[in-house]
């Protein structure tokens, strides 16, 4: 069985982007279903002003061969936090790192950013890998926000 350096050791947060912090562990159950993450305090920053940028992060995927361990995963989510980015890119890059971590047979994470000066944004982005999963992904992409949404404060 793999180390896994984060899980039951004392916790340090970084506060500063760093993709090195994820970690995976064997997938046992090679058939199809869907692992979600929420995280719903979520902070970047404003690459232009520096102001916080708060938002709810969501994150559903099939593994493939490995899952994202989930201590590992907060750290790295909270590695953001001093890190000035755009909204999409920050999801963006959160998708394509876990895509380099475990190779996925499908994954999708959305944004959903608190407003700033009256405008929210809630980007979205997904992946597949072969032809069922991009189906999947392309479906999904497609379908993904056909109810407009209550905005009050959030």
């Amino acid at each position: 069985m793999q180390k896994l350096k984060s899980l039951g050791n004392a916790t340090g947060y970084t506060f500063t982007y760093d993709k090195g912090l994820l970690e995976s562990f064997e997938n046992r159950h090679l058939n199809d279903y869907f692992i979600k993450f929420n995280c719903p305090e979520f902070t970047s920053l404003c690459p232009i002003t520096g102001q916080p940028d708060f938002a709810a992060i969501y994150i559903n995927y099939i593994a493939d061969n490995r899952c994202v361990e989930s201590k590992s995963l907060k750290l790295y989510l909270n590695s953001f936090r001093n890190h000035g980015e755009f909204h999409e890119n920050c999801v963006n890059t959160i998708m394509k790192d876990l895509i380099e971590l475990l190779d996925p047979r499908y994954i999708e994470v959305t944004g959903k950013f608190l407003p700033r000066g009256g405008i929210s944004i809630d980007p979205f982005a997904n992946y597949g890998k072969g032809e069922k999963y991009e189906k999947m992904a392309e479906y999904r992409l497609l379908n993904h926000d056909l109810t407009m949404e209550k905005v009050g404060n959030r």
